[in-house]
């Protein structure tokens, strides 16, 4: 008898942030980062919020992250229930290397590249301080036994 198929997540497909321009988002994410805006809508669940995507050029999932525009909001507390960082992906250590030399050359605060055992990255943070980790490529990790 075929035993049922398993529930199991297949990746990530979006990210959402909350911030406070959606200029400066696009300014960072599309103008800096030169990911693609996708598209521009508002909130599913309140119309009032501004909505930018960006992503890939084909706006596949995977490489999505959203801005909602919530300018009245307070500035978020890091704690317990707070997202530390992200991680966009570049495919090798010489393109990290590039990225980490134009940012500075742009004037954007970011650190040195870092060895993470098995990825190499740098982190910067966008206008609103969420922090974005630009990281290589890596074979991924052997799970705990």
């Amino acid at each position: 008898m075929d035993e049922p198929r398993r529930l199991r997540i297949a990746g990530i497909h979006h990210i959402t942030l909350i911030c406070e321009s959606l200029e400066r988002s696009t300014a960072f994410y599309r103008n800096l980062l030169g990911m693609r805006m996708v598209k521009q809508t508002v909130n599913d669940d309140d119309d009032e919020a501004r909505h930018l995507i960006f992503g890939d050029e084909e706006g596949n999932a995977g490489t999505l992250v959203t801005c909602l525009e919530y300018p009245q909001l307070d500035k978020g507390t890091v704690g317990t229930g707070s997202t530390h960082h992200f991680a966009l992906a570049v495919e090798t250590e010489e393109e990290l290397r590039a990225w980490r030399d134009y940012l500075s050359a742009q004037g954007a605060a970011c650190t040195e590249v870092l060895d993470r055992e098995l990825s190499k990255s740098i982190y910067l943070r966008d206008p609103d301080g969420h922090i974005v980790e630009l990281a290589t490529a890596s074979a991924g990790l052997t799970p705990d036994e």
